[in-house]
């Protein structure tokens, strides 16, 4: 048997901005069933969707332990990634593996460019890709490692200087950059909602209903709080929470990350914002920091990441953390100096020592994906997909790309775990300056 632990939540995320929502009820009483899906972010929402239309005469039962778009799923900073950067520079030996993590980002985000489209989610979708920008020392060199990478695999991209950044964005802060064409910027509560609310009529959704503990056995049996479930097919969507449930303890951990969201922008303060509309921007420093102009006219700015033990960050943490949003801003937007903070926000990533991702069969019949290390929206997206395949005996192109992934490098125990995992996340932010 393994053990579920607590799954905290708050109202500091992505879906405060959305109007309110009517949950499913939590399970009760006892229930058999063909699948079990645990977790309703994107990685369970597709995979959840997928086995829907594989199996159309089968009940699949989805299990979320928060509200739908509490979890990390919805409280990431809204981008889909198509094309992965990787620090350091990339070896002529490496880009092979290189070319098969960005075939399973296109894939998740080919996927849900289609499930926007023909759900007609409102998610403020965005197809534009993104900004890579650097503004010290340690950004400006990953600068180089990353132009020479785009070109090597021929990705579409437009190098910028510190004068067009500053035409595009509105901020003289960064000094150099690059806009890779491919890519979305969505809203990620809206999007997750909006996937929830559209599945197909064979899958049964139930919120608030957190697995408290799952055996395994013929069939494997799932444990709530007020409820049994004997499924012959489990499906771990929980990313880094597949820890609590007895998976993947000595390879996985949280980073909990934190930012902040001004009020709305008037037409005057929207003008100092450069030419484009709505952009999103990604520091080429791992630790650097995540900005968005979003739109619905506010700039969310994210640059703290520690180890939290997987939680949230309380009132008192956020407010601490506003310090640390604030100087960011105002580095990169003075002009912006009077605008406030609306409110803060935190979430939890999924990462792994090596940065490496989780697909496969973990017991007889279960099987778990997770561990994206940030990148989850999009391969969150393509390993639940390819994993409903999977476990219904199917094999792929995209399949052999998710399996192809590295293992895992181990994670000691308890101390030294939280030690090893502080240091960790904490190394991030190593030569970071300006880009914080």
């Amino acid at each position: 048997m393994a053990s579920g632990g607590d799954f905290p939540t708050d109202r500091h995320g992505w879906a405060e901005l959305l109007p309110e929502r009517r949950a499913s009820e939590p399970l009760r009483g006892d229930h058999r069933v063909a699948w079990a899906v645990i977790g309703a972010g994107v990685t369970g929402l597709a995979c959840a969707r997928r086995l829907a239309a594989l199996h159309p005469d089968q009940e699949i039962l989805l299990l979320e332990a928060r509200l739908v778009g509490q979890g990390a799923s919805g409280r990431n900073s809204g981008f889909a990634v198509a094309v992965s950067q990787f620090s350091g520079g990339v070896k002529p030996g490496e880009l092979d593996n290189c070319r098969r993590i960005n075939r399973i980002n296109r894939a998740g985000l080919d996927l849900l460019r289609a499930q926007v489209a023909d759900n007609a989610i409102d998610c403020q979708w965005r197809e534009d890709g993104f900004y890579h920008t650097a503004a010290d020392r340690k950004a400006l060199a990953e600068h180089g490692h990353f132009l020479r990478y785009l070109e090597a695999l021929e990705i579409a991209h437009d190098p910028l200087d510190a004068g067009a950044l500053a035409a595009r964005l509105g901020s003289a802060h960064y000094r150099a950059g690059v806009h890779v064409h491919e890519g979305a910027l969505l809203q990620p509560a809206a999007l997750v909602r909006g996937l929830a609310d559209s599945l197909p009529a064979n899958v049964r959704l139930h919120e608030r209903s957190p697995v408290l503990a799952i055996e395994k056995g013929a069939p494997p049996t799932i444990r709530l709080a007020r409820g049994v479930v004997r499924a012959d097919n489990v499906i771990l969507a929980t990313n880094y929470e597949a820890t609590k449930l007895g998976f993947l303890r000595r390879y996985l951990t949280a980073s909990t990350l934190s930012g902040s969201f001004t009020r709305v922008l008037n037409d005057e303060e929207l003008a100092t914002l450069g030419s484009a509309a709505e952009w999103g921007v990604l520091s080429l420093h791992s630790g650097g920091a995540t900005v968005r102009l979003t739109a619905d006219r506010r700039i969310c700015l994210r640059n703290t990441a520690e180890f939290s033990g997987g939680a949230l960050l309380s009132e008192a943490q956020l407010a601490a953390r506003q310090a640390i949003h604030r100087a960011g801003f105002e580095r990169r937007f003075p002009q912006l100096a009077h605008v406030p903070f609306e409110f803060a926000w935190s979430g939890v990533e999924g990462i792994s020592r090596n940065g490496t991702n989780f697909f496969g069969r973990k017991a007889d019949n279960i099987y778990l994906a997770g561990g994206y290390n940030g990148s989850g929206v999009s391969r969150g997206t393509a390993f639940g997909t390819a994993l409903a395949d999977y476990a219904s005996g199917g094999r792929s192109a995209l399949i052999e790309d998710c399996l192809a992934s590295a293992p895992g490098a181990w994670i000691p125990p308890r101390p030294i775990l939280d030690i090893g995992a502080f240091l960790t996340v904490r190394s991030r932010f190593r030569g970071v300056g300006l880009d914080r």
